[in-house]
């Protein structure tokens, strides 16, 4: 009996942790709510006068996952020259952030970094190469440019070499006035779909909100509203 007492409390225990955890994690991902919608991107090498066919172009949609086991933003590109998904998520106990990404090849990889001055600096070393590759990404523009660039580092050099950047802008913005954006009925952040119920309409950030709306209307109205009447 006190055997079974004691698994219990270590369950309990283990499930508070878990979810303290995962309200970290949330919040952590919060900071880098700018990130997410679509963008329309360019891209190329970053060297002195580029040719016309190193240059590309990209559309990246950042989103919510509310399917994973833990808080996840993901990343879709459409014609990427070198990034093709990938997830980001928050790893508690390192504070660190952990961005998988998979590039145009189908390789995945993992990168761990700190959000920091509005700058995500996240960096792998290659277990073969000892190479250190870093990518950084920032939103520019209040909000209406999304940028990333790619580096490398040499195993026993001391300066990264920059490969490549993207850079892209909002859906449906421009860089001219940014206007009020609504508020995701979801995840707080800028809301561009309408989403309706009960004759209502609200607003949501991304397709992982939308469909988190849709499974559970009733929960996020009444969240939504609570905020507001504060």
């Amino acid at each position: 009996m006190k055997r079974l007492l004691m698994a219990a409390l270590v369950l309990s225990l283990y499930a508070g942790g878990a979810r303290a955890d995962d309200k970290e994690a949330k919040e952590a991902l919060k900071a880098l709510q700018d990130f997410i919608g679509g963008w329309k991107g360019n891209g190329e090498p970053v060297k002195a006068r580029p040719l016309s066919s190193e240059l590309w172009s990209e559309t990246i949609e950042w989103g919510w996952n509310f399917k994973s086991k833990e808080p996840t933003l993901v990343l879709k590109v459409e014609k990427g020259k070198h990034v093709k998904e990938g997830s980001l998520r928050f790893l508690p106990d390192k504070k660190v952030y952990q961005l998988t990404l998979v590039d145009a090849k189908g390789n995945k990889r993992d990168f761990e970094g700190e959000f920091k001055d509005n700058y995500l600096r996240l960096e792998r070393t290659d277990p073969d190469t000892k190479e250190v590759q870093k990518i950084t990404m920032n939103n520019a523009a209040d909000g209406v440019r999304f940028i990333y660039l790619y580096e490398h580092k040499s195993a026993g050099k001391t300066l990264f070499v920059k490969d490549y950047k993207v850079q892209a802008t909002k859906l449906g913005e421009s860089l001219g006035k940014v206007e009020k954006q609504n508020e995701c009925v979801v995840s707080g952040g800028k809301g561009t779909m309408a989403v309706t119920y009960k004759g209502e309409t609200f607003y949501v950030c991304c397709s992982g909100c939308r469909d988190e709306f849709n499974a559970n209307p009733e929960k996020y109205i009444k969240e939504f509203k609570a905020k507001k009447d504060k």
